[in-house]
């Protein structure tokens, strides 16, 4: 099973409740649980500050069944998901949230205009190189555009590449991720064009804010 088919049948089982929730664990010892209950729910406890900074037209990068797209068009506030599992995207429909099967590093409406950008929910490890998906946000921001990340606790070890899925139907599967811990930022964001504007932590969640330079 490829990656995507894990996440598409994870989050079809967590949508009906069953229990989904699986792991990532990288030969350098780092493992990253995923629990795609959480998703599914309508907000999560530290989503408020998140949301709170998109003012504009947002783009939600992996938005899965689509919780904080869903909530910033609830809010009267213009936004998009995008997300390679079918699953995810057809959830995010249901609950009226406007979204799209895409590829972050494929074609993306309105590349370049974007005012904010969201990667919650651990989505900086999207791809396995978190310098090529920042300078990737960066090219889809406009002008003054703000990416607002999440990111591992301050001293959780970083790792990037090629993990092992453990799960249900799953186990075995290779999935390009990462772990960026809040403390690896700067020098991140120092190699991709892009500065730290301010960060935060909320209900034991980690998140920063970056513009471009």
């Amino acid at each position: 099973m490829n990656a995507v088919a894990v996440f598409d049948t994870a989050i079809s089982r967590a949508a009906a409740g069953v229990p989904a929730a699986f792991t990532a664990r990288h030969p350098s010892g780092g493992v990253l649980r995923f629990d795609p209950a959480a998703w599914c729910r309508d907000t999560i406890a530290g989503d408020a500050g998140l949301l709170e900074r998109c003012t504009g037209p947002t783009l939600d990068v992996g938005c899965g069944p689509g919780r904080l797209t869903g909530a910033l068009i609830g809010a009267g506030r213009p936004a998009l998901g995008i997300d390679v599992s079918a699953a995810a995207v057809r959830l995010a429909h249901s609950r009226g949230a406007v979204a799209l099967q895409r590829d972050v590093f494929g074609p993306v409406p309105g590349t370049g205009r974007w005012q904010h950008l969201l990667l919650a929910d651990g989505n900086i490890g999207i791809g396995g190189n978190p310098r090529r998906l920042l300078a990737r946000c960066g090219a889809l921001l406009g002008a003054g555009g703000r990416l607002h990340a999440e990111l591992a606790p301050p001293g959780t070890p970083a790792w990037s590449g090629i993990a092992t899925v453990h799960a249900p139907g799953g186990a075995g599967s290779p999935l390009r991720w990462a772990c960026v811990p809040l403390d690896d930022l700067p020098a991140l964001a120092a190699a991709t064009a892009l500065r730290i504007v301010d960060t935060w932590a909320e209900a034991g969640r980690w998140f920063a804010t970056l513009t471009a330079r």
